[in-house]
């Protein structure tokens, strides 16, 4: 159960985060498709966060802490290139164009993710 709830608060902050940034696209017919579409991202992501963002973070543990944290922005925009790359190489219909908008992306994406698992985590109580 936490799982779906996490995947589908990971795809509604994405569908912000392409919502906001005309670089972050979406594309796909209609909203069933994109909404399906999305949902895949969001799984991919998942995945890419479970996997492969413990490591990084371990591998830049220092940087962390030289910068009291803020370097995780960076590494959450890495994790969404990644995320792009993997969706293009599974052809999921799913793009972030250049690294600063990845890094915008990161941010909304957290932002609108930790509000989302905030108030989902409370209707469960």
């Amino acid at each position: 159960m936490n799982f779906l709830i996490k995947t589908l608060a990971n795809a509604a902050a994405l569908a912000v985060a392409t919502w906001l940034l005309s670089d972050i696209e979406l594309t796909g017919g209609s909203g069933g498709e994109k909404a399906l579409t999305l949902l895949v991202v969001a799984l991919i992501f998942g995945v890419v966060n479970v996997v492969v963002k413990p490591i990084v973070k371990l591998l830049s543990l220092p940087l962390l802490v030289l910068t009291l944290g803020l370097f995780t922005l960076v590494i959450n925009a890495l994790m969404l290139m990644l995320t792009s790359w993997v969706a293009d190489k599974l052809d999921v219909s799913f793009h972030v164009d250049g690294f600063g908008t990845a890094f915008l992306g990161g941010l909304i994406i957290s932002i609108v993710a930790w509000a989302l698992h905030m108030a989902l985590d409370r209707d469960r109580d």
